[in-house]
């Protein structure tokens, strides 16, 4: 039977997992990554790194299956994640990460060009770092590639190529399916831009000396990947239009499946296209990292198991980490409001758990004001999903049902890809 891998690089590790065509895990293997070096704004990374981690993940894989059985891999990034490369694949600077923010000149030059809701504004967007990369250059011949990207081609031996989800970020237009023209008044020339494909597109195949290394077939495809949030979401299972997946993480990210697009740069909304549908989201300050703040492990395990759904505190906090919000509130001076604590810390527990269900439910209300649906059924990814009595709390607030994703890893979505191709979201 034929496998397909799925390759997910994020900011602490690669890993890697090889479904069957029925969907089944049949292998998975980890490497840890360093932490990326950060210098005030500055946050990035030597591609050197991913690719040997990517590398090493892929060996091990190998190990536990008939690599003669792969058939296609595909690969998902951090979105946002760039490098400047040669046209053969040697990187020419860093990898500059999605949460690396000193392209603030190379922004405003942005600014005055891009459409007022383009997803390439800003000073972590691809462009901003493209632009700021390149001004450190002196070699003239060059492409912008994403994290995804490089790595694709370092198993295709082609890097001239981007898939439509990462390469949002860049300034492509996923709506006219091209490069827009302003990107020319920013100098940007179509060599430096890379071709972009569907997520799924078949773009190239394992070079042979790799084949050979993990023993592997003569012809495994290399197909376009996906960024690593759209990943989890493929994972998460969600094929329905008015289906969400919310991640509950160190932050609160919302996704919704909608049939027409949404851009809102004023809230940090945008949409990723998934063949002729669209993923709509936006991403909260607010999250998991608010409670590390308050309670160790150990207290969150305790007060979970403590919560009253049916017993609500009435408190109205808007549980930030520190101040500044830029969804659903885009306000960067707003203030975390924790006040008043109660007695007892199982009550604030629950509080904030409350508060952060409501910014859950104010969030997807106004993605529904913009344009997408209200969500039909959440499913829920990230550390937050086992929450059994918070899982209540939300749902009695969004009114909508909500349960745990059966599969929580970007890595078996990229496998889902990999099996699927541009199929993976079938025509509405």
């Amino acid at each position: 039977m034929s496998v397909y891998v799925g390759i997910d690089i994020g900011t602490s590790a690669c890993r890697v997992c090889a479904i069957d065509a029925r969907a089944r895990v049949v292998a998975k293997a980890r490497r840890e990554l360093p932490p990326p070096e950060r210098s005030g704004d500055a946050v990035q990374q030597a591609p050197a790194l991913w690719w040997q981690a990517l590398q090493d993940s892929l060996a091990a894989l190998a190990r536990q299956l008939d690599a003669q059985r792969i058939e296609r891999i595909a690969v998902d990034g951090t979105s946002a994640t760039l490098l400047l490369s040669s046209p053969d694949g040697t990187p020419l600077t860093p990898g500059l990460m999605y949460n690396d923010h000193r392209a603030t000149e190379a922004a405003r030059q942005v600014a005055r060009f891009a459409p007022p809701d383009s997803a390439a504004r800003g000073a972590s967007s691809s462009l901003a770092k493209c632009l700021y990369l390149r001004a450190g250059l002196e070699e003239q011949s060059w492409v912008a590639l994403h994290q995804a990207d490089w790595l694709a081609g370092q198993l295709s031996g082609r890097f001239d190529c981007s898939d439509e989800n990462n390469a949002l970020k860049l300034g492509y237009d996923a709506e006219r399916r091209c490069w827009p023209e302003w990107l020319g008044e920013l100098g940007l020339r179509q060599p430096q831009l890379p071709r972009v494909a569907a997520p799924g597109k078949v773009i190239g195949t394992l070079r042979p000396a790799l084949a050979r290394r993990w023993g592997c077939g003569e012809h495994v495809a290399i197909l376009a990947g996906t960024t690593d949030s759209t990943a989890g979401f493929i994972a998460a299972g969600a094929l329905r239009t008015g289906t969400a997946v919310t991640a509950l993480g160190s932050t609160l990210v919302l996704k919704v499946l909608a049939s027409r697009p949404v851009f809102a740069a004023k809230y940090g909304v945008y949409s990723h296209r998934l063949g002729e549908r669209w993923l709509v989201g936006g991403a909260s300050n607010a999250g998991g990292a608010v409670l590390q703040q308050f309670f160790s492990h150990c207290d969150i395990g305790r007060f979970s198991r403590l919560l009253q759904p049916d017993n609500p505190t009435g408190l109205d906090y808007y549980p930030l980490p520190a101040r500044g919000e830029r969804f659903p509130l885009p306000d960067p001076y707003l203030a975390p409001r924790l006040q008043p604590r109660p007695a007892s810390d199982a009550r604030f527990f629950q509080a904030i758990l409350e508060g952060l269900a409501a910014i859950e439910h104010r969030g997807y209300r106004l993605l529904a004001e913009l344009g997408a649906p209200y969500p039909a059924q959440v499913l829920t990814v990230g550390g937050g999903a086992p929450n059994l009595g918070w899982q209540q709390i939300r749902a009695g607030s969004l009114q909508v049902p909500v349960r745990r994703a059966a599969q929580q890893q970007a890595a078996y979505g990229a496998a889902l890809l990999a099996l699927r191709g541009e199929a993976v979201f079938p025509h509405p």
